[in-house]
């Protein structure tokens, strides 16, 4: 880990935040914390960062509206939604608005070690995949992806996916008309074996088709095939 890119906690209590940031400190990691959810914007603008671990509740901006915004300026962070809601639906709304995972308090300080050395890596992972990737392995779709900058183009616009997303779009791209059934799909999105329903694949897929939409709104590029999961076909 670059000591020139901290690891960024947003936790509006203190005692949450220094014991996060003593167990990942004790783990080799640069750590910054914050407070208050409207200095979390300005300080990305100012530094660097490869994962921030983000309360729901929070003075200011709340964490679900902040999740989405630093998804849409900058789509390579990662992201740890920290909540104390349990409802599957708030799970699943973190999530669908760019998470890239998520804990429930209480948790155990290792709990939180693990899990941001399992996003880490996996992040890593999909570098190193992006960055041996045939460049002409989709040279006639009409996304294209830029594999250095983790970057998915239509029409030269960037669509600002997730990594999640990302990796699920290159995923099906690879292979042209392969229906991916949502077990598919999952042990390519969480290498670490976790538990997650297949619900889960279903707001990936909306948000990743939404996006795709918004720049192609004539064409249909990924496809549901009813029962099975999802393929990439584009029209024509």
């Amino acid at each position: 880990m670059s000591q020139d890119a901290p690891l960024l906690i947003v936790e509006d209590e203190p005692k949450i935040a220094r014991l996060m940031d003593d167990y990942l400190t004790a783990h080799g990691y640069n750590v910054a914390t914050l407070g208050h959810g409207d200095d979390v914007l300005p300080w990305l603008q100012q530094h660097s960062t490869t994962l921030v671990l983000l309360d729901v509740m929070l003075p200011g901006k709340d964490g679900l509206t902040l999740c989405r915004e630093i998804r849409q300026a900058w789509p390579t962070i990662a992201i740890i939604m920290v909540t104390a809601k349990v409802e599957e639906v708030d799970r699943l709304l973190g999530l669908e608005l760019g998470a890239d995972d998520y804990i429930c308090k209480p948790f155990s300080p290792r709990e939180v070690v693990a899990r941001v050395k399992a996003v880490l890596r996996r992040s890593q992972a999909i570098a190193e995949q992006a960055q041996t990737q045939t460049p002409n392995a989709v040279a006639s779709s009409p996304v294209t992806l830029n594999e250095d900058g983790w970057q998915a183009l239509a029409n030269g616009h960037d669509l600002g996916l997730t990594a999640v997303e990302f990796q699920l779009l290159r995923v099906m791209m690879q292979s042209p008309g392969r229906i991916f059934s949502r077990e598919q799909l999952m042990d390519h999105m969480y290498r670490d074996n976790r538990i997650v329903s297949e619900r889960t694949v279903d707001s990936h897929i909306k948000k990743l088709r939404k996006k795709i939409t918004e720049a192609l709104p004539e064409q249909e590029i990924i496809r549901s095939v009813y029962g099975v999961g999802y393929k990439y076909q584009p029209e024509g």
